[in-house]
């Protein structure tokens, strides 16, 4: 292998890189279909350190074996991405419940992003969807589950 190919060996995306990157997800089905999610390429860029947990595992999938420089584009589908939305994450939690983990003087919404404490010591959050005198429907899937993701990269930087 000559200096050169064995250089270039070392720019490509790996498992255990850290990435200097643009990206672009727009959402490629459902409602909001030709949504952009988020787009780095008018702005800063961002970095991504692989296998963190930054990002989807399906969505780092896309970028092994990708060279720095290279710009490209991937379509993944729902169970590549965010997975596909699981109707047992829409429960119905105690006002009481949401009191405690958000303060008493806590006002919300129908859309609004809540964090709760899980009994690990993590986080997670929920979307607000119903709010009522007694009780709360929140969705626990993440926002893009079910959803088709177009992503366009241009990676700036691999190491």
């Amino acid at each position: 292998m000559s200096a050169t190919s064995a250089d270039q060996a070392t720019l490509l995306v790996r498992p255990d890189s850290y990435l200097t990157l643009h990206y672009r997800i727009v959402l490629a089905s459902g409602p909001a279909e030709g949504s952009v999610f988020t787009d780095t390429f008018d702005g800063r860029p961002a970095t991504l350190q692989m296998g963190g947990g930054q990002w989807a595992p399906g969505l780092e999938a896309a970028l092994l074996g990708h060279a720095e420089g290279e710009r490209f584009s991937v379509t993944l589908e729902p169970a590549q991405a965010y997975g596909d939305r699981n109707p047992d994450l829409i429960q119905k939690i105690t006002r009481a419940m949401l009191t405690e983990h958000a303060g008493a003087d806590a006002t919300f919404e129908p859309g609004d992003l809540v964090e709760f404490a899980a009994p690990n010591g993590g986080r997670y959050s929920g979307v607000l969807k119903q709010l009522e005198p007694d009780w709360a429907l929140f969705d626990f899937n993440h926002p893009l589950a079910g959803t088709a993701l177009r992503v366009e990269v241009e990676i700036l930087g691999v190491m």
